[in-house]
């Protein structure tokens, strides 16, 4: 015969069961309401969500004598505080503060008990009465505050977190290295005393790290470019490392892909650029929280890539570069790695970010040549003539093979490279009559190195 305890424990997991689809929707209602809140934000880094596992339930049930507080599992889920969870992520400690203080700012039309809701959405309360931030068992501070959300008439609470990047990581070292670990006892003060050590490191390289920030953020021209580039280095190593070793441990052999990744650097940080001047800063620890996140997550080398609804493309060009790769996407294995990190990397469906690569490899295949027109003395009408033309080649040439090779920094500057040999001997119509053939040939039997 069970204990008592024990079918308190099975009916509570029934009834989270049952209610688990209810339980989705309102975490996916706040997911999406707090990530429009602060997705403009630059301090905003990324907003997590989860719903209680049956595992966590049970061991917060044993853990708390739940069965004895509470006479009925209803009761039980009335009270649960983190029944939902959702962790708003900011860059660095003192960040935290500001995300506080803007949900203080908003969440101002008072319910019951010290719960307070805002004209965006009068379903999400949070409780804004209590000291911020609290403290926890382990004598460390963390903005924690309770919330409930109202879905289909129905009242569930959720727990919302706000840390910072370093934050994150400690938090994980707390409870999967002292809350999971029953051996660890309070009363071992060595344990306790490294423990503070590793803490006060870590906000060491936070204020390290805000420094970085702001010294990239105040750099005059000259020096960002410079910087830039080291930037670029440093993450293009980085997701280099982290997807060779995951490729290592799920396949059992390496791939050799460093000049491709040298290529989604360039794409991704272009790509956060907006149309305005780049913040190099953000989007550095943008890409190296997607990494962070990338490292913990499962990555299935060996599926398909999928898409949501058929891409859509421009013009010619884009037509023909897209078309060949989707044909390569799930066939060449690199090509396959590629796109993986980018849509690992990128915010938005799959169809979006294909899409915008494929503009982005346009651009390449143009950038090059349409600078060393620019600085020639060619009227404009011969000029659009020579770029269309050598253009066009470029794209045929790439989608002859589709080779990954052919869209690296070195090849691409060894086309360009030959182009500005024959663009430099041109001043009229007739000197381009009788080198573009010649362009022609170079680009079209062009070899990758």
């Amino acid at each position: 015969m069970k204990l008592e305890i024990f079918g308190f424990i099975d009916e509570s997991i029934n009834r989270m069961n049952e209610n688990k689809d209810k339980y989705r929707i309102a975490n996916r209602e706040l997911r999406a309401f707090f990530l429009n809140l602060f997705s403009e934000e630059d301090f905003f880094l990324n907003i997590h969500s989860r719903v209680k596992t049956t595992e966590s339930l049970r061991e917060k049930i044993l853990r708390n004598n739940f069965y004895l507080k509470y006479r009925t599992p209803d009761k039980m889920f009335e009270e649960l505080s983190d029944l939902l969870g959702v962790r708003i992520e900011c860059r660095f400690i003192e960040d935290e503060e500001k995300v506080f203080m803007a949900l203080s700012d908003l969440f101002t039309i008072e319910g019951e008990n010290g719960f307070f809701t805002s004209e965006l959405n009068d379903r999400i309360y949070l409780k804004l009465d209590e000291e911020q931030p609290q403290y926890q068992r382990n004598g460390f501070e963390i903005y924690k505050i309770d919330g409930y959300c109202v879905y289909d008439g129905e009242k569930y609470n959720f727990e919302l977190q706000i840390k910072s990047m370093v934050n994150v990581f400690w938090g994980d070292i707390d409870h999967r290295i002292l809350y999971k670990n029953y051996n660890y006892m309070l009363t071992e003060s060595f344990l306790k005393d490294m423990m503070h050590s590793i803490r006060d490191n870590l906000a060491l390289i936070d204020r390290q790290l805000m420094v970085v920030y702001d010294h990239i953020n105040n750099m005059d021209a000259s020096v960002a470019v410079h910087n830039s580039q080291q930037l670029s280095s440093v993450l293009s190593k980085s997701i280099h490392d982290i997807y060779m070793h995951r490729t290592r441990e799920e396949l059992g052999f390496v791939v050799d892909f460093k000049n491709t990744t040298d290529v989604i650097v360039n794409y991704l940080l272009m790509k956060d650029q907006n149309g305005g001047m780049p913040n190099y800063g953000t989007n550095f620890l943008n890409l190296l929280n997607k990494l962070n996140e990338v490292e913990k997550d499962e990555i299935c080398f060996d599926c398909y890539l999928q898409f949501e609804t058929d891409p859509v493309f421009n013009d010619n060009y884009t037509r023909s570069i897209g078309n060949k790769l989707l044909s390569a996407i799930n066939n060449d294995f690199r090509w396959n790695l590629f796109f993986r990190i980018i849509f690992d990397l990128q915010e938005g469906t799959n169809t979006e970010k294909f899409e915008s690569f494929v503009l982005f490899l346009r651009y390449r295949f143009s950038e090059g040549i349409n600078v060393l027109l620019n600085e020639s003395m060619i009227d404009d009408e011969l000029k659009s003539k020579i770029s269309h033309y050598t253009i066009e080649t470029i794209v045929e040439r790439f989608c002859r093979d589709v080779e990954i090779d052919f869209i690296d920094n070195h090849n691409i500057q060894k086309i360009n490279s030959i182009v500005k040999t024959y663009i430099s001997r041109i001043n009229d119509y007739d000197d381009w009559t009788k080198n573009k053939d010649k362009v022609r040939e170079l680009i079209i039997n062009y070899k990758c190195e």
